[in-house]
């Protein structure tokens, strides 16, 4: 065996066992807790309950909470809110550290068109059933979640 092609032959065994390691974990089926309820990471845990503390900060705010967690194909919309007649479609970003910008810098420009797309595609349900068919005007908000507080960007990225 030649002395070079040896970190080849290692780095193609390495390969081959990351992706077994990746087939087993998408074949295991989510944990469950005690009373049936999936079990989150911390991360996730994390993640959770800064949405949480979002959503009541906007309450207290006078808006009113239409939908948490909306999912579609597109998409995941954190919160939905009607601020006195404008359809708020809320991002809510919690970052522990402030590194790379903080929270708000994180809604990069993918991550906008993703969340435009999601809002496009929950927008004629959430119209017909909140606003009685009558488009009303729509914004794009940020919430971040940092260590310094939260703070509430309104109108943070347009189409």
């Amino acid at each position: 065996m030649d002395s070079q092609a040896l970190p080849y032959q290692l780095a193609r065994v390495a390969q081959r066992q990351a992706l077994r390691a990746r087939r087993r974990k998408n074949t295991i089926a989510p944990r469950s807790g005690a009373a049936g309820q999936t079990v989150l990471s911390p991360t996730q845990r994390t993640g959770r309950e800064a949405e949480e503390r979002a959503c009541r900060y906007l309450q207290d705010q006078g808006l009113i909470v239409l939908g948490c967690n909306l999912r579609s194909k597109t998409g995941e919309l954190d919160l939905v809110a009607n601020d006195h007649g404008v359809l708020a479609f809320i991002e809510v970003r919690h970052r522990g550290r402030l590194d790379y910008g903080g929270a708000a810098a994180s809604v990069n420009r993918s991550k906008q068109q993703r969340l435009i797309k999601t809002a496009r595609f929950f927008l004629p349900a959430l119209v017909k059933r909140y606003f009685n068919g009558c488009m009303p005007a729509c914004r794009f908000d940020v919430i971040s979640v940092e260590p310094a507080g939260l703070t509430w960007i309104r109108g943070a990225f347009s189409e």
